[in-house]
């Protein structure tokens, strides 16, 4: 067992605090719950940090640096907190740039060139260079929420780097700060310049002085153990010092992982962004041939190159992932997505009548398809899906990362899978394939074992195996992810003793204090071996406390559903989708999905966040969830944050008392249906002042807001008037479900509706009595009450359910009482089965009639029959 660091002794974190509140205009924050929030990132590691510090300013982090420096605090710069390597948690004062610090200072379409802020979104400035046809050609899969600074940090690539290089090929300047208070703006270096700046003294021409020598003193061996590949991110870029790269101190630090300096800005490169693409798809029998062909593909020069293989679409079919879009393939087990781009649609589409006809002489001749825009947006759906394939996939062991990033030279790819996947199967592993292959990088999530030492053992073996592999074809253990932890220690492997010093002076240059992310990637002290701060380790025993939904998706266990959140952080863009609203309106990690996941991953953890269910913080972090559940369907591993926060409320209650309003509005259907017995009357209140105010402070609804008024009559008993009760609505095909909103507030739409299933020819029928999925419930934990209500619905219907009747919908979030927590409560009862299938939204079920009819004309009726405000 190693021994722990020397910088996990910091021991003054009351004070520290209390120093930084009073020179830090942003926002400090040292409680459990915040430093719970950044023990991780997108890896298998976790470290609780000393505390958080959320800058506005650049004098903030200024501030904190300094302080952190009186202190002898160790310091961590994070950006969207999805890195893979374990390089974004430590045991530091956490730098969230991503908040406030995430503007474009200027932008020069004419010089191509832009400077941010390091908390910026990758797609922030793409969408703004745009606007001149121009891009930041680097873009991850986590380009809606990765950062600019994130990026710099770990010399992130992308798709497009085949288009226009790594991270490093596109900075021409960093504003810095190290940790000594110095402030600097670095770039390229002429040898007249660099002669200057090392005359004029002071710790810049110090700093200068000693680069110099260390590239004078390695640059021999720095050419000749630096592998030449796209994709060689392992490492220190040292080769940015040679005098053919123009001495480049910025670039030298892109990649540095936060180890070496705090970065304040960047002057970035911005390469013509082709306004004519098209995607032509290669399908093979496998991927290693795939990957055999991507000499080929090059000679084309495409701007992007991905390969995936077979086993990546099972999942996604298994999953239910993309499935229409997974149609659009070609035949095949192994697939090269070639991307073309030209600034006319005459000059692409010769490119790929070329290509297309060159494909044809292949030595394995594969199934091809190119493709519309439209079409091609759907194929990278799969593509960039492919993380969410890849883990808790059903009847599968889970899968990590661990040797996820390796990189080789592009022509042999195909020959490093096969002896990479001859070691993986050798230890009883299995993985999909997946990655950049038009520059020899591929991903990977191998069935690893975390849970045993045993297993752990074997782990540690396959990486020093795997390494040896990959050196063989002259390849960097990381092509786009970082080294961290994940890798870090086995940088000796690949550039020898003699560099390994090298890298040890340059940070010593910068850090001599080692306070910069100690421990990761370099370190004068040790590095972290690849085995230690395992997230999820031998060690790890989480609480199993009894709960009121089953999981069954998750061995039963909410302890297990809560390590569903890998980190990706794709609940953090702000300009796509639903998910999630929460972080959209105030970007706090804390009301994000992942926030919230890996919150309640640490409540039941324990050693950060305690008093568990009862933890205020905790409370208040899922206080905002709007339960919409769209992360249900957007997050890539169907992290169900809802049906979390209704379960953490049902056991918080279990020891608080509810407020007024938890009832007002979670037992709704109850007091609409006796507001629907004189619905004259129980308005009243609501429309007279003193009263209405009265009950608006009552139930905490806002002032701006109308109170909802009850329906003179509401749609089930207006139904049952008109068509009356008769044995043969048990025959009915369909069931209106008259939800407590429609029913009581809106019953013109279930009319419209039902107007709308009799023209489509459904014979329809509706509930004899009151009825409720009890979808207010949820929000509020009271379980007991929900599940009750369903037991009662399984009770009352099973004839028709049984049956086979469709039960149509016009409320979304009832359908998903249905379809979800039904499932949750229910999983083994055929009835809760049978009804989650048979439950349909009315549009749904419309498509599926209209679909089955021989002309449209057989389906129309006046618009005048849909209620006007519902149009």
């Amino acid at each position: 067992m190693a021994l722990p660091h020397p910088h996990e002794f910091f021991r003054d974190a009351r004070r520290l605090e209390e120093r930084l509140r009073q020179v830090v205009q942003g926002e400090v924050r040292f409680d459990e719950a915040s430093r719970a929030l950044y023990a991780t990132d997108a890896s298998n590691y976790r470290q609780v940090p000393i505390g958080l510090v959320v800058p506005r300013t650049m004098d903030d982090v200024i501030a904190t640096v300094g302080v952190c420096r009186e202190f002898g605090a160790p310091v961590l710069s994070r950006g969207g907190g999805t890195s893979l390597a374990g390089q974004c948690c430590n045991v530091a004062v956490v730098l969230d740039f991503s908040k406030y610090l995430r503007n474009i200072t200027w932008l020069d379409p004419s010089r191509r060139l832009a400077h941010v802020e390091p908390g910026i979104v990758l797609d922030a400035l793409r969408n703004e260079a745009e606007k001149h046809e121009l891009t930041f050609a680097p873009d991850p899969a986590t380009h809606s929420r990765c950062t600019l600074g994130g990026m710099i940090g770990n010399n992130s690539c992308g798709v497009h780097a085949l288009m226009g290089g790594k991270t490093v090929d596109n900075i021409e300047k960093l504003d810095i700060l190290l940790y000594d208070g110095t402030r600097m703006t670095v770039g390229r270096t002429s040898e007249e310049e660099l002669a200057a700046i090392i005359a004029a003294g002071g710790r810049k021409g110090q700093i200068y002085a000693g680069l110099k020598l260390l590239r004078d003193r390695y640059s021999q061996l720095i050419r000749e153990r630096y592998p030449d590949i796209p994709r060689r991110v392992s490492g220190y870029n040292l080769d940015q010092l040679l005098p053919e790269n123009g001495f480049n101190v910025a670039r030298a630090l892109v990649g540095s992982e936060g180890t070496c300096v705090t970065v304040l800005g960047a002057t970035c490169e911005l390469k013509a962004s082709p306004q004519h693409r098209r995607l032509v798809v290669l399908g093979f029998k496998d991927a290693f041939l795939a990957a055999d062909h991507v000499p080929l593909v090059l000679r084309h020069s495409p701007i992007g190159l991905e390969g995936f293989d077979g086993m990546l679409v099972d999942y996604m079919l298994r999953k239910n992932l993309a499935v229409d879009d997974v149609t659009l393939l070609p035949p095949g087990r192994g697939f090269l997505l070639c991307e073309f781009g030209a600034n006319s649609p005459q000059e692409v589409e010769s490119i790929i009548d070329r290509f297309v006809e060159d494909a044809k002489s292949y030595p394995e001749q594969p199934s091809v398809d190119r493709y519309s825009p439209a079409e091609a947006a759907r194929v990278w759906k799969v593509r960039e899906s492919a993380l969410g394939a890849t883990v808790f996939v059903p009847g599968e062991r889970h899968r990590w990362e661990g040797w996820e990033d390796s990189a080789v030279p592009p022509e042999k790819l195909g020959q490093y899978l096969r002896d990479l996947l001859h070691l993986i199967n050798s230890y009883g592993y299995s993985t999909p394939i997946y990655g950049h292959f038009g520059q020899g990088c591929v991903h990977m999530r191998i069935t690893f074992d975390f849970s045993s030492v045993q297993g752990v053992a074997s782990f540690r073996r396959f990486l020093e195996e795997a390494a040896e592999i990959c050196l063989k074809y002259g390849g960097s253990f990381s092509g786009e992810h970082g080294d961290g932890q994940a890798r870090g220690f086995l940088l000796p492997k690949m550039f020898g003793p003699e560099l390994m010093e090298a890298f040890r002076e340059f940070k010593a240059l910068w850090d001599p204090t080692n306070a910069m992310n100690p421990g990761k990637m370099i370190d004068p002290v040790r590095v972290y071996d690849a085995t230690e701060n395992q997230r999820i380790g031998p060690a790890y025993s989480p609480a199993t406390p009894k709960t009121w939904f089953t999981y069954p998706g998750d061995n039963g266990l909410f302890s297990a559903a809560t390590t569903r959140c890998v980190g990706v952080g794709a609940c953090r863009k702000v300009d796509q989708g639903t998910m999630c609203p929460s972080y959209m309106a105030t970007r706090e990690e804390k009301h994000s999905t992942r926030g919230r996941a890996h919150l309640l991953f640490e409540m039941l953890e324990g050693t950060t966040i305690k008093d568990r269910w009862l933890n205020e913080e905790v409370r208040d972090a899922l206080d905002l969830c709007l339960s919409c559940k769209a992360c249900k369907t957007e997050c890539p591993v169907n992290v169900d944050m809802a049906t979390w926060k209704a379960e953490f409320l049902a056991h918080y209650y279990g020891h608080h008392n509810h407020p007024m309003q938890h009832y007002a509005f979670g037992f709704m259907d109850r007091w609409a249906r006796f507001a629907s017995l004189a619905p004259r009357l129980a308005n009243l209140p609501g429309k007279i002042g003193v009263t209405s105010s009265f009950m608006r402070r009552l139930l905490h609804i806002a002032p701006q807001r109308k109170i909802p008024q009850f329906a003179p009559r509401d749609f089930r008993r207006e139904w049952n008037t008109r068509h009356g009760w008769k044995p043969a609505n048990a025959q009915a095909d369909v069931m209106l479900w008259p939800d407590t909103w429609n029913n009581y507030f809106h019953p013109d739409v279930l009319h419209a509706a039902h107007r709308v299933l009799e023209q489509a020819g459904a014979p329809v029928t509706v509930p004899q009595h009151h009825v409720c999925c009890g979808r207010p419930l949820y929000d509020f934990g009271f379980l007991d009450a929900a599940k009750s209500y369903l037991s009662q619905i399984l009770d009352t219907f099973a004839h028709q359910i049984m049956a086979g009747i469709s039960v149509v919908m016009l409320e979304p979030s009832c359908a998903s009482v249905f379809r979800d927590e039904l499932l949750n409560f229910f999983p083994d009862d055929p009835r809760a089965q049978r009804l989650a299938k048979q439950t349909v939204m009315l549009s749904q079920y419309l498509s599926t009639t209209m679909s089955l009819r021989r002309s449209p004309n057989e389906f129309c009726f006046p618009l005048s029959d849909l209620p006007a405000q519902k149009m």
